[in-house]
């Protein structure tokens, strides 16, 4: 039985998206291929407001997160983490030989500047975080963080994981003026998984070129090399890409401030229901995101909860990471309307009263 998405990721994919992917396949050294690539860097620009590169590469966002880190980081990074996927930021740079130095934020609070006074010294090279937490569903201001950081240590770079926040809520890409901001197809793009974007800034190429070690599939300077001429540098998911060029024409059309107006309707809907029905929302006041409501569950049996609303044809997320037991999630992102989420709303109100 197919069921309506409103995960965290995958996410649902509309029948005119699929449609769009069904074309046929081109070898990805042609004309045709150089033409979709640069289509795809302009629409990306444009749509995020962004004059930095922007790299192409098939796999989720974490072969990025990876490529930065080991491009920009010879010794030491410092990780802003309050949740599960800052944790794994960490994780990768500890894995890649890094020192990593972690400010833990509590599970729920969103990252501020005053959690990290003092602790960019002049010998952390890069500081990443998460700026839409999908285990907690907190929304940071990733301007003032990194403001923070350049009153600190001008000499830092950035890294943004943007993954369930891109093109769902506004990330100020220019404000933020970072380094690196991650993200991928699978979430607000709503396309299926299988290729990561980076927006990379000329100071993390420059750092690149004195790092060892950068790999070959994450090596910037190649990816740049490549990308310069409109070229991947191994080959790309052609038929993902063919959805990403019909859904960035989307996103232009639908433009980007009625995109996220749309998003903030969808998240106050669910932060509604939560209030009315659960124990409310888990993240803090004021740094909801509005891509992710994450629930407190209370003493609901989410399991066979779940198991009904599945067999009603829609599917949810349970909790993540420490918090798995207390909450659940529900993905309102990409190509969800505020119509589709008042259905599955409804349907949950029914099962509720059962």
């Amino acid at each position: 039985m197919s069921r309506t998405l409103f995960t965290v990721g995958p996410v649902y994919v509309a029948p005119d998206t699929l449609e769009s992917m069904n074309k046929p396949m081109i070898t990805h050294r042609s004309k045709e291929y150089k033409e979709l690539h640069a289509d795809i860097v302009e629409k990306i620009k444009k749509t995020l407001d962004t004059d930095m590169e922007v790299f192409l590469v098939a796999g989720s966002a974490t072969a990025f997160l990876e490529g930065v880190i080991r491009n920009g980081v010879r010794e030491k990074s410092l990780g802003i983490t309050n949740g599960s996927f800052g944790n794994r930021s960490i994780e990768i740079g500890e894995l890649n030989g890094k020192t990593v130095e972690k400010v833990q934020v509590e599970w729920g609070k969103a990252m501020k500047p005053a959690d990290i006074e003092g602790k960019v010294t002049k010998d952390i090279e890069m500081v990443h975080w998460v700026s839409n937490e999908s285990s907690t569903g907190v929304f940071s201001d990733s301007v003032a963080l990194a403001n923070a950081v350049r009153e600190q240590n001008p000499d830092a770079l950035m890294m943004v994981d943007a993954v369930t926040s891109a093109y769902a809520m506004d990330i100020k890409v220019k404000e933020m003026d970072v380094d690196a901001v991650v993200f991928g197809t699978q979430k607000a793009l709503a396309l299926p998984p299988g290729l990561a974007i980076l927006l990379c800034s000329e100071r993390l190429l420059e750092k690149a070129k004195t790092v060892p070690n950068r790999g070959f599939y994450t090596d910037l300077l190649k990816i740049k090399k490549q990308s310069d001429n409109n070229y991947a540098l191994t080959t790309p998911p052609v038929s993902i890409m063919y959805g990403l060029d019909y859904q960035l024409d989307k996103a232009l059309r639908e433009g980007m401030s009625a995109r996220y107006e749309r998003h903030q309707k969808m998240a106050d809907m669910v932060r509604a229901w939560a209030d009315k029905n659960m124990e409310g929302i888990f993240p803090e006041k004021g740094y909801q995101s509005n891509s992710i409501g994450v629930i407190n569950k209370g003493a609901l049996d989410f399991d066979a909860f779940h198991s009904k609303l599945k067999a009603r044809g829609y599917e949810i997320s349970n909790g993540y990471g420490d918090i798995k037991e207390k909450t659940f999630r529900i993905g309102h992102l990409g190509d969800t309307t505020p119509e589709m989420v008042a259905d599955l709303l409804s349907v949950m109100d029914e099962i509720m009263e059962e």
